[in-house]
């Protein structure tokens, strides 16, 4: 396994040592792979070869015969990826390091001088390995974004379709508050499939519980209907239709590939207790997947406020069951899921503190979870809104994303269910709130009493 970093002092001066003596070093691009052994291993210790399925075998079989044990190599767009897999096939040890935290060298910039410093790097254990899930987890990982893809790929023809009414002065969408609900949809098909144009034979397909009164649909559905526009609107239509089919298949998969994959968890499927959450939304998931969640986990993180199965299935393609064995502690996993201000000081003064700009998929659904507990009625909401009535709603969404990933980390790693009243509000804390707003409760009659008697 490869070692970090270690220093000996000696009478005059603080060293580091070789920790890694077994390191090498792969420079990725498309095109060909750079990789530097030490250079008692090899004459020719720093080489290039190609990118080809053979030449990656190549270069796990001459690491194995220069008696390498571990590898690093940067992450250069996704020319890493199988370059990665077949080293790990060939029972290497494969880190991946962000390429930013290893460019900080002076002089001519090349491959070769690339590969040797990773591998100069590696060596002296200076270099942090990228998280990186297990293989199963991620082709899971590769399905959800998929089907994310197809979701945004679908909204889009929703879009076109609007714009295509719009265009022919259809208001529909202007009544009905969801263009795809069951009106919505039975109205297209009679306009698409069955070529219905009078707007009173077409208000027929309204479903009755609607707002909008029968005559307002009439009305929004008077228009000038144009051979081009109606084009346009039946490939959009076929569009979606399309997406959401492969929508469907992809969740077939996702659900083919979750039930091999908790076949290997120890946690057994006995003590699932629904959360009560699932309700039909859209772009839901088509199949139980808190059943999932509760035997890759071992515990049911549904519980959490917030967090629904779509969002639920999203941490576990993005993490794998066992992401608390890659992560020391909750602080190192909310830094990496980028849910913790960046402090920068200098001169013992604050000097930022905002999140940093990058992209995390854990991170974003933790936001997104936090988002949606702004109005929720439970300890997680109400810290939610104390945040935001003192920071602003974009730090309260910060906070409250550190929050569940904090919460998520220790269920996980302690199998301890989710208790509300662990994260409720102190007596003590609540007795000071209640002070203060009797406080502020006496200013206010104080200020009443003064302008009635300077009005009276």
């Amino acid at each position: 396994m490869a070692q970090r970093a270690k220093s000996i002092k000696n009478a005059k001066r603080r060293e580091l040592v070789i920790v890694n003596p077994d390191a090498a070093g792969v420079d990725v691009s498309s095109t060909n792979h750079q990789v530097c052994v030490p250079e008692d291993r090899d004459e020719n210790h720093n080489q290039s070869f190609g990118c080809f399925t053979e030449d990656l075998h190549k270069i796990a079989r001459w690491l194995l015969q220069c008696k390498i044990s571990t590898v690093a190599m940067e992450a250069t767009g996704i020319y890493w990826v199988q370059l990665y897999m077949v080293l790990e096939e060939y029972g290497l040890e494969v880190i991946l390091v962000n390429a930013r935290h290893i460019k900080n060298i002076a002089g001519k910039k090349t491959d070769v001088v690339d590969a040797g410093w990773i591998q100069l790097l590696h060596s002296y254990g200076l270099l942090t390995a990228s998280f990186q899930p297990e293989n199963m987890i991620r082709q899971i990982r590769q399905l959800t974004r998929q089907r994310e893809s197809l979701i945004k790929s679908s909204s889009r023809e929703v879009l076109h379709m609007q714009k295509a009414l719009e265009q022919m002065n259809i208001k529909l969408h202007k009544v009905i508050s969801d263009l795809l609900g069951k009106s919505g949809m039975a109205i297209l098909k009679a306009i698409i499939v069955q070529g219905i144009r009078t707007a009173p034979e077409l208000a027929q397909y309204a479903d009755h519980r609607i707002k909008a009164s029968q005559q307002e649909i009439i009305k929004s559905l008077e228009g000038n209907w144009t051979e081009d526009q109606m084009f346009i609107l039946n490939q959009s239509y076929e569009l979606y239709n399309f997406y959401q089919q492969k929508i469907k298949e992809c969740d077939e998969k996702i659900d083919q590939f979750m039930e091999v994959y908790v076949q290997h968890k120890a946690s057994a499927d006995t003590d699932y207790h629904p959360s009560g959450k699932r309700k039909k939304q859209k772009n839901d998931l088509r199949f139980d997947g808190e059943r999932y969640l509760v035997r890759a986990f071992g515990v049911n993180i549904m519980r959490i406020p917030g967090i629904c199965q779509l969002s639920g299935i999203k941490l576990l393609a993005e993490l794998g069951g066992d992401f608390v064995q890659k992560f020391p502690s909750f602080k190192q996993f909310t830094s990496w899921a980028n849910v913790v201000p960046n402090n920068k000081k200098s001169g013992g003064r604050l000097l930022s503190s905002y999140v940093p700009k990058k992209k995390n998929k854990v991170g974003s659904v933790l936001r997104t979870v936090a988002s949606a507990l702004k109005q929720n009625r439970s300890p997680l909401g109400e810290y939610f809104r104390r945040v935001q009535a003192r920071h602003g709603y974009a730090q309260a969404v910060v906070a409250t994303a550190n929050k569940i990933a904090r919460i998520l980390y220790t269920m996980v790693k302690e199998k301890n269910e989710y208790d509300p009243a662990k994260h409720a509000r102190s007596s003590a804390s609540l007795s000071k709130q209640i002070r203060s707003l009797e406080m502020r409760l006496q200013m206010l009659k104080m200020h009443q009493t003064e302008y009635q008697q300077t009005t009276g």
